[in-house]
């Protein structure tokens, strides 16, 4: 089974699938917008991600984006997805720490202290002026 982030389509293939001409795939690879991976010889192959990509791109410009604007919003979608997966990380992580939590017996070599206030610049509570 093959990965969806391998590289198997030539230009031509993409393109076709993404509906669009070859050119503006080289447009929207110099502009980095995608990039495809290369083979020893040079030649470009697109995997299934680099096509879900540039319909994204198709999408984003068919709404009247400009290719600068296309490629912020990309960067933004990816930035959010990275700190998503992130914040599904640490989620564990604390369920994990306090699933060890319940599961440790209390602390008995702590003890309560007593705390009072004090309340520096006035008058002590014994001291009467």
């Amino acid at each position: 089974m093959r990965s969806h982030s391998h590289g198997v389509y030539v230009i031509s293939v993409a393109a076709e699938l993404a509906g669009m001409h070859p050119q503006t795939l080289r447009i929207y690879e110099r502009r980095g917008l995608v990039q495809p991976q290369r083979t020893q010889g040079g030649n470009r192959r697109y995997s299934d991600l680099d096509i879900e990509r540039l319909r994204r791109i198709q999408d984003l410009a068919a709404d009247g984006m400009n290719l600068e604007g296309i490629r912020r919003v990309m960067e933004l979608e990816a930035e959010v997805e990275r700190l998503r997966a992130e914040n599904d990380e640490l989620r564990q992580r604390i369920t994990v720490v306090e699933a060890d939590a319940q599961r440790r017996p209390p602390r008995r070599d702590l003890v309560p202290l007593r705390q009072t206030v004090a309340i520096f610049g006035g008058p002590r509570l014994g001291d009467r002026r």
